[in-house]
């Protein structure tokens, strides 16, 4: 659970912007949309096929 503490002097926007950095820093965002919706098996393997090809190209830049 991302939390945060308000300061009195801190406006709303940067106490959320701090908020938005804390959740995608714990990685809460990948898993919630991960989550959303039933996938079936073959949409998963496509899924991690095409993650997959994505790290090699960008091991290869490298």
């Amino acid at each position: 659970m991302a939390q945060i503490i308000v300061d009195d002097n801190e406006g709303i926007e940067s106490a959320l912007r701090r908020f938005k950095r804390k959740v995608s820093k714990a990685g809460i965002f990948p898993d919630m949309k991960k989550n959303r919706h039933f996938e079936t098996p073959e949409q998963k393997r496509k899924r991690k096929e095409v993650a997959r090809h994505r790290q090699s190209k960008r091991n290869f830049r490298k």
